[in-house]
């Protein structure tokens, strides 16, 4: 029975041995930091129709992967693959195509959790274990929005919004809200952004050379991740534009006329075989200003318009119009090109070159942009004229004339310089001749209030002695009086009081009824207060003795040794 009971424990412990080697050995795999473990299994039933991942009990790719960690699969049953887990970096944004779940409707290609197409919800910065075979993430950079700009959304699904209005929630179009400078995690493909500059901007418009827009250059910060999505976001709008003018090339007119296109904010045009460097922020398009004048003479002229995006009307200004360069090719320049046109007409070419007559123009041009444009949201500040071309013909006449008319200001100007240099010297004379009469009168005046000063000092000295000498008759006077008054005082009070002793005396006597009673009496008062009376009884031949009582004795030793001494 023994040998019985030690088989049985022998093969159990012999089994448990062979499933741990088995387990540890052959089952047993490990899934590194930042990886994950794709499980395919090998038994089950068999998958749907359309179905690519596999739920528990079927056969098939598993949909949830494995985490880091140690693991144990029977390799019989199961397959593993490792591979690395989804890293999304700051800044970057993870958009999900799933491959499996529920179709979506017609029409739509944006889905929600558990459907089958792009996610709407976007996975932000992190690490993410999704099954690759059954979902694929496409990163891409989040939308940053530099200083100075705002974001423009437009939605790229839902149905679509109806004309000439914003675009509401699951309608397809420009949104109203746009966003403002920072960073958003936007689904890309749901959402496109274009970035346009807000505030103040320049429309230049360059005589023969066409025009120019100048726009904000970039603005970095300390954060070079930042700057770099701003950079990227901002390449991006350029290459729109880039497509805007290549679109555009074939409706303008001959290069001959109006010049050649280029790209926004960093590049070059070759023109008549002219290199020009274009600065960041510029942008080239092409239209000049010509017009005719009054009187019949052709005029073209440099002129810079300074304009200004509001954000709460850009998003409703990209709608209608679309981007910065189509805002200026579609409404300003046409607006600075037929304003300038109309009011041009009117003054003759001798009035843009007197400086009147130029300023006056700049004045009403500047006036009828701004009415004519903030009917669209942009906001005119200044329409500056720069530099007027007008015919050689007629230039050179008026410009002679002007000079002439300037010659003889100028000569006028001198000969009133002329004087009033004449009228300052004698001025200038008067004025010195007068500082030193004032001077004379000054001191004058000086050594009169000396003199007095040193009469009322005199006067004021004299005085004080004078009443000092009163003030000491006056004293001495009391004085006396005083001592007068004080010896009859004295006197009196003598009197007075040796007479009341008198009559003290006189009283005394008088009650004591004898003189020899009241000496007797003035003797006993005068005696000394501790003085002791002691009355001694001696009989016969007790006298000595009876002195010991009294202290005398004591007090004749002492006599007597003080004798002695």
């Amino acid at each position: 029975m023994k040998k019985i009971i030690l088989a049985i424990v022998g093969i159990v412990v012999a089994l448990v041995v062979l499933q741990g080697v088995w387990l540890w050995g052959f089952c047993r795999f490990y899934v590194g930091p930042n990886q994950m473990a794709i499980v395919t299994a090998k038994n089950g039933e068999a998958l749907e129709p359309g179905q690519i991942l596999a739920r528990e009990g079927q056969k098939g790719i598993r949909e949830e992967p494995l985490g880091e960690g140690r693991h144990f699969l029977n390799p019989i049953f199961y397959d593993h693959e490792i591979v690395p887990a989804t890293m999304i970096e700051p800044g970057k944004v993870g958009i999900v195509t799933s491959k499996v779940g529920q179709k979506l409707p017609t029409g739509e290609f944006i889905a929600e959790r558990g459907q089958k197409g792009i996610w709407r919800s976007v996975l932000g910065p992190g690490k993410y274990r999704m099954n690759t075979y059954g979902y694929n993430i496409e990163i891409v950079d989040a939308i940053s929005i530099p200083i100075g700009y705002a974001g423009v959304v437009t939605s790229l699904s839902g149905s679509q919004s109806p004309s000439g209005e914003f675009a509401g929630d699951r309608q397809k179009g420009v949104r109203k809200d746009v966003l403002q400078p920072g960073l958003y995690y936007v689904n890309s493909k749901e959402y496109k952004v274009d970035v346009l500059e807000v505030g103040i901007n320049q429309v230049s418009l360059l005589g023969q050379e066409g025009s120019k827009v100048v726009t904000k250059a970039r603005q970095l910060g300390q954060n070079d991740a930042l700057n770099t999505l701003q950079s990227n976001m901002l390449e991006k709008q350029e290459a729109k534009r880039a497509d805007y003018f290549s679109q555009r090339k074939s409706s303008w007119d001959a290069p001959a006329k109006r010049g050649q296109p280029v790209d926004f904010a960093a590049g070059s045009r070759v023109r008549d075989a002219e290199h020009v460097q274009l600065a960041e922020g510029e942008m080239n398009l092409m239209e000049l200003l010509t017009f005719p004048s009054r009187d019949g003479f052709d005029i073209s002229l440099d002129m810079t318009l300074e304009f200004e995006l509001d954000p709460g009307d850009i998003a409703g200004i990209y709608r209608r119009y679309g981007d910065l360069p189509a805002v200026v090719d579609k409404i300003i320049m046409p607006q600075i090109t037929s304003i300038s046109r109309n009011k041009g007409s009117e003054y003759r070419a001798k009035d843009f070159i007197v400086g009147e007559g130029r300023e006056k123009f700049q004045g009403d041009l500047t006036a009828a942009l701004e009415a004519t444009l903030s009917a669209k949201a942009v906001r005119v500040h200044n329409a500056l004229i720069r530099h007027v071309e007008v015919p050689g013909e007629i230039r050179a006449p008026i410009q002679q004339a002007s000079i002439a008319v300037e010659q003889d200001l100028t000569n006028k100007e001198r000969q009133n310089t002329a004087r009033k240099e004449a009228e300052l010297n004698t001025e200038v004379s008067l004025i010195t001749q007068r500082g030193e009469q004032v001077m004379q009168e000054t001191e004058k005046l000086k050594a009169e209030i000396a003199a007095d000063l040193e009469k009322q000092v005199a006067q004021i000295q004299a005085e004080t002695l004078k009443k000092e000498a009163e003030i000491r008759k006056l004293t001495a006077a009391i004085h006396a009086d005083k001592v007068r008054v004080l010896g009859q005082a004295e006197a009196s009070a003598h009197q007075k009081v040796e007479g009341e002793k008198a009559n003290g005396l006189q009283l005394k006597t008088a009650a004591f009824g004898d003189p020899a009673a009241y000496a007797r009496w003035r003797f006993a008062d005068t005696l000394n207060p501790r003085m002791r009376l002691n009355i001694i009884h001696a009989g016969e031949g007790t006298l000595w003795t009876d002195l010991e009582k009294t202290g005398f004795a004591e007090l004749g030793g002492a006599q007597q040794l003080q004798n002695r001494k």
